[in-house]
């Protein structure tokens, strides 16, 4: 079988999981890079062996052996790469959220109603990958749980995220960097849209550091099915938590419940001289030298169903619903009123 021929535009951390796909997996071959940087562009390509390595999307873009580009740009820049692969005729995987902002989400949808018969787009809401996760929302199809009542989904990040991790945290906000992963998460668990949402959010921590977001948002989450759920959001944990993440899912239904402390993976525990720590076996380690967890198994997903032609589990508009959600979550919380999502 002749194989995918991928670019990826951006060559930061969640680049390079996706080069350890395309690098590895016996559907695709990895053809090019582009980064802004070129000494980034340059080093991801040499380390997972592509052919080329660009400064300018357009150009990776009119590549004739890219059949497919992964967009993993900051949040705030995933507009300009997704047009362009569109009007090249390419198949996307673009990372979370799809957009940060109204117009550029409308612009794509624009390009993407255009191109739709002939390209395929994935969002990569990894945690649709994450065994727990599925193992629940298996549980509620099955009506295990009866009916759902309510939810909470805690998902916070340590202040080395907005501080030192990413250099562009200004430019976004904790609910998009990862409170798009919990609402889709609930849409994917629920199997209903938000219809009503109201958020609040505090600035102080990190405004003093000269960081001028959010540091937390609290938000209620009223769905379409009637499931209430509640979600927080920060990223100004300490940094001598255990682990980046601290998350916690409670569902409620009419006859069970489930909880999940996906903190720390606490099931693992590593103490050594100098350091105490919790190993990742879950997200993206490294087993036999072949990259594994829910976030690689995404991306590996995105090739294998170009190949087999089956439906992603999270397409353009599951992304296009999320970012409607947080942009009303956003607009909520400045004028601490509910709002009506606004799809259309």
């Amino acid at each position: 079988m002749e194989k995918i021929g991928f670019g990826i535009v951006g060559a930061g951390i969640w680049g390079e999981a996706h080069a350890r796909i395309y690098s590895s997996h016996p559907y695709s071959r990895l053809v090019a890079v582009s980064d802004i940087v070129e000494e980034k562009a340059q080093a991801l390509a040499a380390k997972y062996g592509a052919k080329r390595c660009y400064t300018d999307f357009r150009k990776l873009m009119e590549d004739p052996e890219v059949e497919a580009v992964a967009i993993v740009t900051p949040d705030f820049a995933h507009c300009d790469p997704f047009i362009a692969a569109m009007e090249a005729g390419k198949h996307v995987i673009v990372e979370k959220p799809l957009a940060t902002d109204a117009a550029d989400l409308q612009a794509m949808k624009k390009a993407y109603e255009k191109q739709k018969d002939r390209t395929r787009v994935m969002v990569d809401f990894h945690s649709r990958f994450s065994p727990p996760i599925v193992i629940a929302r298996d549980t509620i199809q099955r009506g295990d749980l009866g009916e759902i009542i309510s939810a909470y989904y805690r998902l916070n990040d340590t202040i080395h995220v907005p501080t030192q991790m990413l250099s562009w945290a200004r430019h976004s906000s904790i609910l998009w960097f990862l409170g798009s992963h919990a609402i889709d998460t609930l849409r994917f668990l629920i199997g209903s849209e938000v219809r009503r949402v109201y958020s609040v959010s505090r600035s102080e921590v990190l405004v003093k550091r000269g960081i001028p977001v959010a540091d937390i948002y609290q938000s209620i989450l009223e769905f379409e099915n009637g499931v209430i759920a509640t979600i927080e959001n920060n990223w100004i944990v300490p940094n001598t938590h255990p682990h980046w993440n601290d998350i916690k899912l409670n569902i409620l239904g009419s006859k069970g419940m489930i909880n999940m402390d996906l903190t720390n993976n606490q099931a693992f525990e590593r103490y050594l001289e100098h350091k105490s720590d919790h190993p990742d076996f879950l997200i993206m380690p490294i087993i036999h030298g072949k990259p594994m967890g829910f976030a690689h198994e995404s991306i590996r997903d995105f090739v294998e169903k170009l190949i087999s032609g089956e439906k992603f589990l999270a397409d353009f508009e599951d992304g296009y619903r999320v970012s409607k959600v947080i942009l009303a979550l956003m607009a909520s919380a400045e004028e601490r009123m509910p709002r009506e999502v606004q799809y259309d």
